[in-house]
């Protein structure tokens, strides 16, 4: 190509180069002169009645956009809570009853995003555990992770796994153990499905509650999982399980100590100048224990592990 004939093209790149330019300045200079007002209202970016109306050309695209908005609005809305329940020494009771930080527009997200798109497994599975998660790790919706998955069911009768997780949300979160051994059965029942889940069915009905058919049930979760998250939200729990056996061995040494010495435990530099313990104890996230009243471990609201679940005793008061 000769000098002359490649000067039309680089006329071209020096003008998009100089345009681009120019377009960045402006845009700035507009930014600092006029400066977008925000809205505190949280909005959808369309409403359920106008995406049920509107035929896509790539529904499967814009379905994408919303999940990928409902993962960020999650994770956004988690950390914002987290910080906050981490200011109080120890939370309030009303933090459960009335979160001050609302998860409104996750399930809307999700609906739109499965509504769009109704074979988006990933949207029902993931999304069904962004709900159920007690707050603040979630809105702690368990109705609606229920809700979404049954959708899910409506669409691809044949996925197991549905059944499987709803009869998770059951066990874990609502306590029903009835409940989540007839979803297990029903997952069981249909073709393809493992093996162990009417092991597990058989077993949730015999022990619900338990704290080794909870284990159970986290386990077979890690393992079957097919994305990170799930992975991580079983491996989250299972370390809040140890967490919980830990404060109970450390609990039976603090109460022995004390009963020894006749004084109440107010330091670890009490256990450990007493040889009971040889440092400061850790959790499996490692973040050290503490002792919010003498005498009285917990694990620390600085931890990842916080807060950690009720068993069936905690919450019967048993």
């Amino acid at each position: 190509m000769t000098v002359r004939s490649r000067l039309p093209v680089m006329y071209a790149v020096f003008a998009v180069v100089v345009l681009g330019a120019m377009s960045v300045g402006l845009q700035m200079f507009r930014d600092a002169r006029y400066p977008l007002t925000t809205s505190q209202e949280e909005t959808l970016y369309l409403t359920q009645r106008a995406t049920g109306r509107m035929v896509f050309t790539h529904r499967s695209l814009v379905s994408d956009l919303y999940w990928i908005r409902a993962i960020q609005y999650f994770g956004e809305h988690t950390q914002r809570a987290q910080r906050l329940a981490a200011t109080f020494l120890p939370p309030p009771p009303a933090l459960s009853a009335d979160p001050p930080v609302a998860f409104d527009l996750l399930y809307p997200l999700l609906d739109i995003t499965t509504t769009l798109d109704p074979r988006f497994n990933i949207a029902y599975r993931f999304g069904a555990i962004f709900l159920s998660e007690g707050y603040p790790h979630g809105p702690g919706r368990p109705d609606q992770a229920v809700a979404l998955l049954q959708k899910g069911l409506t669409t691809s009768p044949d996925k197991w796994q549905y059944w499987q997780d709803i009869g998770f949300v059951y066990y874990w979160n609502e306590h029903d153990y009835s409940k989540a051994a007839a979803a297990f059965a029903r997952g069981a029942d249909i073709a393809g499905a493992p093996w162990w889940l009417r092991s597990l069915a058989a077993s949730t009905l015999a022990k619900g509650g338990d704290r080794a058919a909870s284990r159970l049930l986290w386990q077979q979760l890690g393992e079957t999982a097919n994305n990170e998250y799930a992975r991580n939200a079983a491996r989250l729990k299972l370390q809040q399980f140890d967490a919980i056996e830990i404060i109970e061995r450390l609990q039976k040494a603090i109460d022995a100590f004390q009963a020894r010495r006749g004084a109440p435990v107010r330091s670890w530099n009490d256990l450990i100048a007493g040889r009971v313990i040889p440092g400061v104890p850790l959790d499996p996230a490692g973040v050290p224990y503490e002792l919010p009243s003498p005498s009285r471990v917990a694990i620390s609201p600085r931890s990842p592990l916080f807060p950690l679940p009720l068993e069936p005793a905690a919450r019967t008061g048993a």
